[in-house]
C-alpha cells in the first residue's frame, strides 16, 4: 500500500476567495506581518490582532470547499494505504471539503487558545481582547495561530509521516516558509517520489521529482483520478 503525505498551502484556498500574502489587495497588504503575525504585535496592540483575526474569520466563513478540496477528501476515502494531510492554512475548507483528518500546523482561525494553560476552544464568531479561559481562569486568551518565530504545530507526527511516504505532494505553496519548505527535501531523503502542483513554480521547485502547473481546482482532480487508477 502506498502511503501519500500531502501538504497543502494557500494556493489551494485562493480559488475559494481566499487571499495569500502576496494579493496586492488582501488583508495581508493593508498590515504589517510584525504587527498582526507575531507574538511582539500582539503584545502591543492586542486589539488590532484580533480585529485582524475577527475579519479573516468572516471571510474564511463566507468561503466554500473547491474541486481540490473535495478531491482531496475523496482520495483519503477511496485510497487504500494512508494518506496524510498537513496544511499551512488556517481555514476549514478542507473539513468543509469532506476531509476527516487534517493536520494544521499552523493553527486554525476557528479556535482560540489560553497563552498560560494551552487551553484551546471554539470561536464561532468574534474573538475578544483579554477573554477567559475556561480552564485555567486566565484571562489570555489570542487566536489560535503559530505566528512567526513560533514552532509549528504536530512537528513530531509530520516528521514520521515523512519518513514512511511513498509520496510527498505539495499543492498551492510557495516554497518560501520554512519548515514546510523543507518538507520535500525530508521526504526525498527517505527515498518518497516527489510531485509540486501549482499555480506557477515554487522557490523549492527544483527539489521535486515531478511538476503539474495550473489552477489547483483542475490539477489536484487530474492528480488525484490518476493515484486512484492505479
Amino acid at each position: 500500500m502506498t502511503n501519500i503525505v500531502i501538504l497543502t498551502g494557500a494556493g489551494i484556498s485562493a480559488e475559494s476567495g481566499l487571499g495569500t500574502f502576496r494579493d496586492a489587495d488582501g488583508l495581508w497588504a493593508k498590515h504589517n506581518i510584525e504587527d498582526v503575525a507575531t507574538p511582539e504585535g500582539f503584545a502591543r496592540n492586542p486589539q488590532l490582532v484580533v480585529d485582524f483575526y475577527n475579519m479573516r474569520r468572516a471571510e474564511a466563513q463566507k468561503a466554500q470547499a473547491n474541486a481540490a478540496h473535495i478531491a482531496l477528501a475523496e482520495l483519503e476515502t477511496l485510497h487504500t494505504g494512508a494518506v496524510t494531510l498537513i496544511t499551512q492554512n488556517v481555514d476549514d475548507l478542507h473539513e468543509k471539503g469532506g476531509m476527516q483528518n487534517v493536520l494544521h500546523m499552523h493553527g486554525q482561525l476557528n479556535s482560540a487558545l489560553c497563552s498560560s494553560c494551552d487551553h484551546r476552544w471554539p470561536v464561532a464568531r468574534d474573538m475578544q481582547v483579554g477573554e477567559t479561559c475556561g480552564d485555567c481562569g486566565a484571562r489570555t486568551a489570542r487566536p489560535d495561530i503559530v505566528w512567526f518565530g513560533e514552532m509549528p504545530y504536530g512537528m513530531e507526527r509530520i516528521e514520521t509521516a515523512l519518513s514512511k511516504a511513498d509520496v510527498f505532494a505539495a499543492i498551492g505553496t510557495s516554497g518560501n516558509v520554512y519548515p514546510a519548505a523543507g518538507f520535500v527535501q525530508m521526504a526525498k531523503a527517505y527515498g518518497a517520489h516527489t510531485i509540486e502542483l501549482n499555480l506557477e513554480p515554487s522557490a523549492v521547485v527544483s527539489q521535486f521529482d515531478e511538476t503539474r502547473f495550473g489552477k489547483a481546482s483542475e490539477t489536484v482532480p487530474a492528480w488525484v483520478h490518476d493515484l486512484l487508477q492505479t
